[in-house]
């Protein structure tokens, strides 16, 4: 049995790496990925997103990212509403 009052879940993964070159996504060392998590909706990986951001300001090639990995699941239902 499903709880139907719970909200769906939508993942969203979030990770960071070092870019080779600005206004590029492409990472200098693969291996040395940044994986934050994994959050059941856009709100809280934003706030991981945002903080881990605010940790790296300092290093301009750094960046995170926000993955909606609902929609690589499900892409036909995995759409927000």
């Amino acid at each position: 049995m499903s709880d139907t009052s719970a909200p769906k879940q939508l993942l969203h993964l979030v990770f960071g790496g070092e870019l080779k070159k600005l206004g590029e996504v492409e990472f200098r060392d693969l291996d040395d990925l940044d994986i934050v998590g994994i959050y059941p909706n856009f709100d809280s990986a934003h706030r991981a997103w945002k903080a881990k951001a605010q940790q790296t300001v300092d290093n301009a090639h750094m960046r995170y990212f926000i993955v909606h990995m609902h929609r690589l699941l499900d892409p036909e239902t995995g759409k927000p509403s």
